[in-house]
């Protein structure tokens, strides 16, 4: 199934909370003890990657990744490179020869559905065969009882609807399951793309129009031209009524549970409790993310044709599935979302897509055998170790915070102790018993894998929570905070060079994946998870003075980012990313405590001409080793909830052992005074 751009960013921070660090997808291959593109020395840091003719205070992060970045390509099926990709290159590479091992097991699912998704050939010569009942079954619509139905069967299939339902743990009861309701996924990125009048983003409308066009004449729609318009003149008027990705972020605006019925007060002709029940959901409770965004969407479809639903419905479907069409459904999807939205020349792979299908149709079933093979309990202790000693330092710094209330100080520390670390795999995986999967039906099994999946999601709602489960796979080079359930989790793959390696100097180690851990850890604290008590409720337990304080000192932090423009005209937005950074912020910060605290008061050894301070700040650098495509950077700007790779490096001219260590100065450009640095914990 192919994954819609719309589910990586908003979607995610509305329903489980959690941190993703911008992700990248590199081709190179990584040293078994490295940096991002060349071996490093004893301290884990790859000097080769350096930029020595840039002063550290002009731009760290080119003094610490510009060698890198002037000889790195961006693959053309990439709209990225960096440090992050050449993880998941690896993490793919080792799951490619698992799967090419149980593509031999005829008993294995996972071997079926890798080896179905593989022949491309069969795909194509079956054309739109596999899609053509559902097809007739929309192209047939023709009331709203009939659209209400098929969106129900859609939604079950993984189709995006313009209305998002999502079950989570309910923030004030986060002991259990609650179905909310979010305002729907768009066709392109964000509002922006429909409503900025940019020339980048008048090129998108028009391709879109062009996409919409030719996916509705794959999909046998008579007047594709017309119907294509009608599509796009109901999304902009979505777009035009929905909150902000920024606004969208708030914990507290977007917890609005209501009766299932009120949201049908005063409306019949498309029911949301219908609609509700059709998707397999058994509740009389809501949560409303965006209450105005989504009572206005409301009216807009009961004002809606049908005609104009039941295209975009169409649509929607033959992006969701485009992977296992034929070829020019398949071409027609990536000229758009892949070649105009992200700038990459050329798609993937098959077998890297085939890879991505079946870890969303059966992940567990190649986790099991990854962990096995790919994750030494030993970096898994090394990793605890070094999570407690961070918590510690965490501690202490609470203990010295200025402008905390010491009645707020105590709560904290009950929050830091609350804290429960996921590393590396879960205690229990998933079982796929009542999952069937085909041989040579690579459609049918993208089909029912998502309606597996669906139908588990739905049965959750008003249940206990598994607090087994984790959102991501032990493959997923990535980490995440999940306030309701005070957790946060670091899967396998990213506990390895150069985020993490028990055997180089603490410095480097302190900088990559201990920044990253407190970053999770800060998480708990930032503008959003500062609202979640230690029992993972949204709750008020901050006195006033002391969330005056905070709102001073991140205000800030969003004025400092607000400054970067990293594109010509476009700036970083410092509301949208203002839970990431003061995440980095605080994670560099109390990294760097645990590091000093860690040397016991002794200096550490100067490695590769580099003393150990700075070798720690070369190692949050280097772990952000990242080069975009300006589509893809333009996208991230709009959406993202990260601010861009350099801009994230430069976190650390707020710090004073960076500017120690560098030994930075007024007139250089990134230097701060202190009364203008960013100080929160």
């Amino acid at each position: 199934m192919r994954q819609s751009i719309q589910r990586s960013a908003i979607r995610r921070l509305l329903s489980v909370r959690w941190c993703v660090p911008v992700l990248a997808i590199a081709a190179i291959a990584i040293p078994s003890r490295g940096g991002a593109d060349g071996p490093a020395g004893a301290s884990g840091f790859d000097v080769s990657g350096m930029d020595r003719s840039v002063a550290p205070g002009t731009d760290f992060f080119r003094y610490a990744n510009g060698g890198w970045e002037r000889r790195t390509a961006i693959p053309a099926d990439r709209s990225s490179i960096g440090t992050i990709g050449q993880l998941d290159d690896l993490s793919r590479t080792q799951v490619h020869i698992i799967l090419d091992e149980l593509a031999r097991d005829r008993a294995s699912r996972a071997g079926i559905a890798y080896r179905a998704f593989l022949d491309q050939d069969r795909v194509d010569r079956l054309g739109m065969a596999p899609v053509a009942a559902w097809l007739a079954t929309l192209r047939a619509v023709a009331s709203p009882a009939g659209y209400w139905t098929a969106a129900a069967q859609a939604g079950r299939r993984g189709v995006d609807l313009p209305l998002a339902f999502a079950v989570e743990p309910d923030d004030r009861d986060p002991g259990h399951y609650a179905l909310t309701l979010s305002q729907g996924v768009l066709g392109m990125p964000d509002r922006d793309y429909y409503t900025s009048d940019t020339p980048a983003m008048a090129h998108a409308r028009a391709a879109y129009r062009d996409y919409l066009i030719r996916m509705l004449r794959i999909a046998g729609v008579t007047g594709p031209e017309s119907a294509a318009d009608s599509v796009l003149r109901l999304e902009s008027a979505i777009a035009a009524i929905q909150w902000s990705a920024a606004d969208s972020r708030d914990a507290a605006r977007t917890y609005n549970p209501v009766a299932l019925s009120s949201l049908d007060a005063g409306r019949g002709r498309y029911r949301v409790a219908t609609l509700v029940r059709a998707l397999g959901y058994r509740t009389s409770r809501i949560i409303v993310r965006q209450p105005d965004a989504v009572a206005r969407t409301l009216r807009l479809i009961d004002a809606a044709p049908v005609a104009t639903l039941r295209a975009m419905l169409i649509v929607r479907t033959l992006h969701q599935y485009a992977d296992v069409l034929p070829a020019e459904a398949r071409a027609t999807d990536f000229a758009f979302y892949g070649h105009t939205i992200d700038g990459v020349d050329a798609p993937e792979p098959r077998w890297r897509r085939a890879i991505a299908f079946v870890l969303d149709a059966v992940p567990d079933e190649v986790s099991k055998v990854y962990v096995a093979r790919h994750f030494a309990p030993a970096t898994r202790t090394a990793a605890e170790v070094m999570v407690g000693n961070l918590v510690a330092a965490f501690g202490r710094r609470i203990d010295a915070l200025g402008w905390m209330t010491p009645e707020t100080k105590v709560r904290a520390h009950r929050k830091l102790a609350a804290f429960h670390a996921q590393i590396g795999y879960p205690d229990r995986w998933h079982d796929y018993a009542g999952l069937t999967l085909r041989d040579r039906d690579a459609f049918g099994n993208a089909m029912r894998a998502a309606e597996f999946h669906h139908d588990w999601e739905a049965a959750k709602v008003g249940r206990a929570i598994y607090r087994w489960e984790w959102s991501a796979t032990p493959m997923t080079v990535d980490a995440f905070a999940n306030y309701p359930k005070v957790a946060i989790t670091f899967p396998a793959a990213i506990l390895q060079p150069p985020f993490f390696d028990p055997a180089v100097d603490p410095a480097v180690n302190y900088g990559g994946i201990g920044a990253s851990i407190a970053h999770e850890m800060t998480h708990q604290f930032d503008d959003q998870g500062a609202k979640y008590d230690e029992q993972g409720r949204l709750a008020l337990w901050w006195s006033a003075a002391d969330r005056a304080a905070f709102a001073k000192r991140t205000a800030i932090l969003a004025a400092q980012f607000d400054r970067y423009e990293p594109l010509p005209g476009l700036h970083v937005n410092g509301a949208l990313t203002l839970g990431e950074n003061i995440a980095d912020l605080g994670g560099l910060t109390i990294a760097y405590d645990a590091y000093r605290a860690s040397l016991g008061g002794r200096e550490a050894p100067v490695i590769d001409g580099l003393t150990g301070d700075q070798r720690f700040f070369l190692g949050w650098a280097q772990i952000w080793r990242l080069k975009y495509r300006d589509a893809d950077l333009r996208r991230r700007l709009l959406t993202n909830p990260h601010a861009p790779a350099a801009q994230r490096v430069w976190t650390a001219r707020n710090l004073a052992p960076w500017v120690r260590a560098f030994g930075v100065g007024a007139g250089d450009a990134l230097y701060l005074a202190p009364g203008d640095r960013a100080a929160i914990w």
